[in-house]
């Protein structure tokens, strides 16, 4: 006799009115974070000229991060012909897009003077890193605009388009050109990210050859993971299936992979740095920065630990993969790990004062930072914007096949 399979039980959510409601007025409270930095200036800010860098530019660089789930999976399946993965093609190109598109929004607040973001494209100075990154940002995004506009015209809101339709078709045959530029362009933009600490060499506790690499296997692994935890959110509120239990199984195991990876060379960067070698500044550095600050102990406690070989375990272990709530925890960890790493990365090398810098005499010990309200209001209207674009698209484009087969693995 065959076995019917009873669909799953749609779960109880909250109203998607109150979800809006909600969104809308972290946006609001962005808006008003912006408008005070616009009017006023970073002064508005904690930032200062010691400590620069703070909880905008952690923002950026973890969305970026997470939205390398784009590439990732257009080059698995353009590039390697992997069609199995086809499926989350479109989600990827979505969540990479709005990862962008929030990073630019952040960066906008935090360099100041938003009016000049053209400066870069028209002024070339091909010995800064952060001039490569902004051609590489202006050029992905374009990208990625390419990819998301057949899956905006495909929606049966632009059916009485037919000429978007068949721009749509045009564009998406451009698909695998779009995902052989789209990999050239994010792995040399996430590798420069990392030299961008990488290259300063008087800042001893970044300078380091293998930053470039451990931001692209942690991006790979933090887009992957997202993609996939925002995938297995949209079955549960959905209540079916969007994708079979084989293509979870594959996206977990290649989240693991790359994780354990990237933490392989992170120990053996920390070995490098801190058990075989005891260069004067990185020692100095190091002790100051573990007597002032958490950030030595949360590399261990969050960023290897729980974040890291927690999560590898779940996603590699089949009876934790087969519970959802357990693969969706371990998946959340390794979004998590991502930003944590990005904050630790920076204000690490930020609050330690290097001695030869203007202003600091003797062995002075580190700088303070805390994000002000305007920070964190600027950051939580840009994390409503993401959330309010991807609620949206959820529920109105097809980022789906319509043919989701049905399974759990």
């Amino acid at each position: 006799m065959a076995v019917i399979k009873a669909p799953l039980s749609r779960p109880k959510s909250p109203p998607l009115a109150l979800w809006l409601a909600t969104l809308m007025a972290m946006i609001v409270v962005g808006g008003v974070g912006m408008y005070q930095t616009l009017a006023n200036g970073l002064q508005v800010t904690n930032l200062s000229d010691r400590v620069p860098w703070g909880l905008w530019i952690t923002h950026d660089l973890s969305a970026i991060g997470l939205g390398a789930g784009a590439f990732t999976l257009s080059a698995v399946i353009y590039l390697f012909r992997i069609k199995r993965f086809e499926p989350v093609a479109r989600i990827a190109v979505f969540v990479g897009f709005l990862g962008y598109t929030s990073a630019m929004l952040a960066l906008a607040m935090d360099i100041g003077r938003p009016d000049r973001f053209w400066h870069p494209l028209v002024f070339w100075n091909v010995h800064s890193v952060l001039w490569e990154i902004t051609w590489c940002v202006v050029l992905y995004s374009t990208v990625l605009v390419i990819e998301v506009l057949p899956i905006l015209f495909e929606s049966k809101y632009f059916a009485r388009w037919p000429k978007l339709a068949n721009l749509s078709h045009k564009l998406h045959k451009l698909t695998p050109v779009m995902a052989v530029l789209g990999m050239a362009l994010s792995l040399l933009h996430q590798s420069s990210l990392g030299a961008t600490y990488g290259v300063l060499s008087g800042r001893a506790i970044w300078f380091k050859p293998s930053m470039p690499v451990m931001f692209i296997l942690s991006a790979v692994a933090g887009g992957v993971s997202l993609t996939l935890l925002v995938t297995m959110i949209l079955s549960k509120l959905q209540g079916k299936e969007l994708i079979d239990k084989w293509l979870r199984r594959d996206m977990a195991r290649l989240a693991a992979f790359a994780l354990l990876a990237y933490l392989y060379l992170k120990i053996w960067d920390w070995a490098a740095t801190n058990y075989y070698s005891h260069a004067p500044g990185v020692t100095n550095a190091l002790e100051r920065l573990q007597a002032t600050t958490p950030y030595t102990r949360s590399f261990w406690g969050l960023e290897v630990i729980l974040c890291g070989f927690i999560p590898a375990i779940i996603l590699l272990n089949r009876p934790f993969r087969r519970r959802h709530g357990i693969l969706m925890t371990g998946l959340a960890l390794i979004v998590f790990g991502v930003i944590i790493n990005r904050w630790n990365v920076t204000l690490s090398g930020l609050v330690v004062p290097p001695h030869w810098s203007p202003g600091v005499l003797g062995n002075a010990v580190a700088a303070s930072y805390v994000p002000s309200w305007t920070e964190v209001a600027v950051s939580t209207g840009v994390l409503g914007y993401a959330l309010l674009a991807f609620t949206l698209g959820a529920r109105y484009l097809p980022l789906f096949p319509k043919k989701a087969e049905d399974g759990g693995d």
